[in-house]
């Protein structure tokens, strides 16, 4: 008799300790993501979660992974860091998500990343470029896209001497993003033996740049580095043309989007801006993407955008490391496979990335791009 009792709370403990894992459980894996749907990254976010929502369908029509289903729930942080906090604790203690995947924004990122690793939940792909994504060395951070650091340290000293620029300058957001956009920036001319001349920053959320771009002018700057996202890059680029002030624009990875077109008209063009995957323009696009682009139309009813891109890819890599990391998926299991992974490159344009115990970026490289007749046209192929 103690035999059998001993056996059967043997059996009992197993499969109450089969799916002790936080997120995963018989049937579903369970992924939260913190994006901005209210406020000024509004646009990106929305775009980011509807293309992982369309990889999310397509995963799970095809049987999930390793027989799981993904489950993937969402937080709005209006992209304030304290919201952030708040929303990462609610997904990480409340919703018991096995990992954070494809949360937008540099400061938001770094404030609720604590939150995660206290509990042993990665941080997948987030969508910002700052180099705080992978360092310092974390066994849970894994970053996907070139730094804004390392877009500006090799597009801005290219396109200065293209230029021929005398005095190159500065606008960039007061926080850790729009510095990391200034840092590289400075470290690309320190390179070819120029400083930058005139720097001027505006609070997250700001309205008016009339006197950072008055500024910039009256030092006779003709090359200016923008550290800034949808809006603040439109009001920055319409500000200085209602001056007369037209230097030449560069952006990051930020700043490469349909949006400045679509909401900045005409002004915008000739900005330059860095980046990987290309914005689907569909005229212009492959039958691959054509195919994608119709489903994600026909579920959306909207054509995709290049975070829309970022979206689907994030998902579908997650999928690719926890397939890797087979039937008993677990934190361990997933770090294991993620630090042997290369996905290769992809139709959207973005290069082959590779994730080692000891590298967490996949990969360093951006090429550069054009607003020209309002569109993006490719004036460099990638760089390292």
């Amino acid at each position: 008799m103690k035999t059998r009792t001993l056996i059967a709370a043997t059996v009992l403990l197993a499969a109450g300790t089969a799916f002790a894992q936080q997120g995963v459980s018989k049937d579903e894996i369970t992924l939260g993501s913190i994006q901005d749907l209210s406020g000024p990254l509004a646009g990106f976010g929305k775009q980011v979660r509807l293309g992982m929502m369309l990889a999310v369908d397509e995963i799970n029509e095809q049987g999930g992974v390793n027989g799981r289903k993904l489950k993937l729930l969402f937080e709005d942080s209006g992209y304030d860091p304290k919201k952030a906090v708040l929303a990462a604790q609610k997904l990480v203690n409340q919703d018991k998500i096995f990992a954070m995947v494809g949360h937008i924004g540099t400061a938001q990122n770094m404030a609720a990343m604590p939150v995660q690793f206290a509990k042993n939940v990665p941080n997948f792909f987030p969508v910002t470029a700052a180099r705080e994504m992978f360092e310092p060395h974390h066994r849970l951070k894994y970053a996907f896209a070139a730094t804004y650091y390392d877009q500006m340290r090799t597009a801005v000293p290219r396109l200065v001497k293209e230029k021929g620029a005398k005095k190159v300058c500065s606008m960039y957001q007061d926080d850790e993003f729009g510095l990391e956009v200034l840092r590289g920036a400075e470290a690309g001319l320190k390179t070819i033996g120029v400083e930058m001349a005139e720097k001027t920053s505006y609070k997250r959320g700001a309205t008016d740049f009339s006197s950072q771009m008055s500024r910039l002018q009256s030092s006779g700057c003709d090359f200016v580095v923008l550290g800034t996202i949808i809006r603040e890059t439109i009001g920055g680029i319409a500000t200085a043309r209602k001056l007369g002030f037209n230097p030449t624009f560069i952006g990051s990875s930020a700043s490469y989007t349909d949006l400045i077109h679509k909401l900045g008209g005409k002004a915008m063009d000739g900005l330059y801006a860095a980046h990987t995957a290309q914005h689907p323009y569909l005229d212009e696009a492959s039958q691959p993407i054509r195919f994608w682009a119709t489903k994600y139309k026909t579920k959306f009813n909207e054509d995709p955008t290049v975070f829309s891109v970022y979206g689907y890819t994030i998902i579908n890599s997650f999928a690719r490391a926890a397939g890797k990391a087979g039937p008993s998926l677990t934190v361990d299991s997933f770090v294991k496979a993620m630090d042997g992974m290369t996905i290769p490159a992809d139709m959207f344009g973005s290069p082959q990335g590779t994730w080692t115990a000891t590298k967490r970026l996949g990969n360093d490289k951006s090429r550069l791009s054009q607003l020209q007749e309002a569109r993006w046209k490719v004036v460099s192929d990638y760089i390292n």
